[in-house]
């Protein structure tokens, strides 16, 4: 008999995925510039040149066992030390290869730790707005998602709601900053907060709480700041990390888990990744994009286009009358919806050809979000279809 489980999930398919084919079809139709598809996170930017020609001279050095054969399970050791060699040159903290282990890109990374460190029956928190997957992420490994409302004047963690969400089941929590969808950048006092109170429940609770801190954003930060960095605040904190932004490179999904070296039991945790591989299948992303990647640690590709498009869309749709909170990065701003009602809202922007993720699967019915890593000028062309969705809902 086939599992029920994913029978379930046939019928809660991804609205974000769900929009983007419409997008496609859409565009056979009319054209793919007359289509606004703000739908789907997929970077515009080109690959950093030095990253393609490592590609090349990898695949061009004859080398073929060690660039095409099997990656030993924790990923390839000169990687591993490469990358630690570049977190603990950035944050200042003393990573070495045994604290990191290669993955599918964030995905991967954020699988594989929660499952390291929440045992079946136990709870994981994150707050909302949150990245949809987390649900099956967290259900995968039997855990139950715990969702704290969000504290939607700022997009900072509303620790009074947190607060009463913490018990002694809780085994993880789980953050995203800079966020997707709101844009939002979690601030050092909101880390040295959350912190702290982290402290003190797992010194009340007799165990650790460990934090996963999902980071694939890291480096599109705006107004020349930088993000904070979760793990220098926290001990307990497991950094799950994708190059799939800062390096254009989503479709190599290359990732990985980088434990803080002073956590708990931390370099057990690397060692468990690879034997929680074997349960899932995973079994390490391919040799020649690790290498490559190895090459371009210190590199992003161009990615001041998104802080481009982020004052375009951010100035004329406030002027226009919708709210929303100035995003300090990624490329994802997450407005509220006129009336209130997403899904509605939604609907009504795809007859203006615009096409809009309601906000009900991140967590927030009353917002949506607008995925704007497309071309400058299509977002300058797209100001028009938001004046007629504006002068709908608010007359202007």
């Amino acid at each position: 008999m086939i599992v029920q489980q994913y029978v379930q999930m046939l019928g809660k398919k991804s609205a974000i995925r769900e929009l983007f084919d419409y997008g496609a079809q859409r565009a056979k139709e009319i054209g793919y510039e007359n289509v606004f598809d703000y739908s789907l996170g997929n970077p515009s930017v080109p690959v950093p040149k030095a990253f393609n020609q490592a590609l090349a001279d990898l695949a061009l050095s004859g080398n073929d066992l060690a660039v095409h054969g099997y990656s030993p399970s924790l990923g390839i050791p000169s990687v591993r030390e490469a990358i630690a060699a570049s977190l603990k040159k950035r944050f200042d903290l003393p990573y070495t290869a045994k604290h990191i282990f290669m993955t599918t890109g964030a995905a991967g990374a954020l699988a594989h730790a929660v499952r390291a460190i929440a045992e079946p029956g136990s709870e994981v928190i994150t707050f909302a707005p949150y990245f949809p997957e987390y649900g099956p992420y967290v259900s995968g490994a039997g855990c139950t998602l715990k969702v704290v409302p969000a504290q939607t004047s700022d997009f900072q963690i509303n620790f009074e709601e947190f607060a009463k969400m913490l018990t002694p089941n809780t085994a993880a929590i789980l953050i995203n900053t800079p966020n997707n969808p709101s844009g939002v950048v979690y601030s050092q006092e909101t880390l040295v907060r959350l912190a702290d109170l982290l402290e003190t429940r797992q010194r009340e609770y007799g165990h650790p709480i460990y934090l996963i801190s999902d980071e694939p954003y890291r480096e599109i930060v705006f107004d020349g700041n930088t993000c904070p960095y979760a793990a220098r605040y926290y001990d307990n904190t497991i950094t799950c990390y994708s190059f799939s932004k800062s390096l254009s490179l989503p479709g190599e999904r290359i990732g990985y888990v980088a434990v803080q070296p002073a956590c708990r039991d931390g370099e057990m945790i690397i060692d468990m990744c690879g034997q929680i591989s074997r349960g899932i299948g995973h079994n390490c992303p391919p040799s020649i994009i690790q290498l490559a990647v190895a090459q371009v640690l210190d590199e992003t590709s161009d990615l001041s286009v998104y802080e481009t498009n982020k004052n375009i869309l951010y100035k004329a749709l406030t002027e226009m009358g919708f709210s929303c909170v100035e995003p300090g990065g990624t490329f994802y701003m997450f407005p509220e919806a006129p009336g209130g009602d997403a899904e509605a809202f939604s609907r009504k922007a795809k007859e203006f050809d615009l096409l809009l993720v309601p906000g009900t699967s991140f967590g927030c019915p009353g917002h949506f979000r607008i995925s704007y890593c497309i071309d400058t000028e299509k977002v300058e062309r797209s100001l028009e279809a938001f004046r007629k969705l504006a002068a709908y809902y608010f007359g202007k």
